[in-house]
């Protein structure tokens, strides 16, 4: 077992980084993990990535959310690199192609 004062023990010397332990009195204010955040809320966060770089495929996504047709939409732009407009695309940004994953993953039908 290390000793605790023994001043060659790095384990035990501050590093000036935080701590990746939570602490007891830090649990309530601690960032909540994306995966433990309601349902709709993070439905929000990834329209709200999808809507800053293409506004027209959010609005179709939440013209279409909650219907059969949504996760049809969603699996054709991720396969598809775009939307079918006749534009010719290279593809989504990661975090557009992240959002739209997710979000075909969180979609309930109603």
């Amino acid at each position: 077992m290390p000793d605790p004062n023994d001043p060659n023990d790095s384990r035990f010397h501050e590093t000036g980084f935080p701590s990746l332990q939570w602490e007891e009195d830090d649990l309530p204010t601690r960032p909540m993990p994306l995966h433990e955040r309601p349902l709709q809320a993070r439905i929000d966060n990834e329209m709200a990535i999808i809507a800053q770089h293409h506004v027209r495929i959010a609005l179709a996504i939440e013209k279409f959310w909650g219907h059969r047709d949504c996760v049809e939409y969603l699996q054709k732009l991720i396969m598809s690199g775009g939307h079918q407009d006749g534009q010719a695309r290279i593809g989504f940004k990661s975090e557009v192609l992240s959002a739209l994953i997710n979000l075909a993953s969180l979609h309930k039908v109603e």
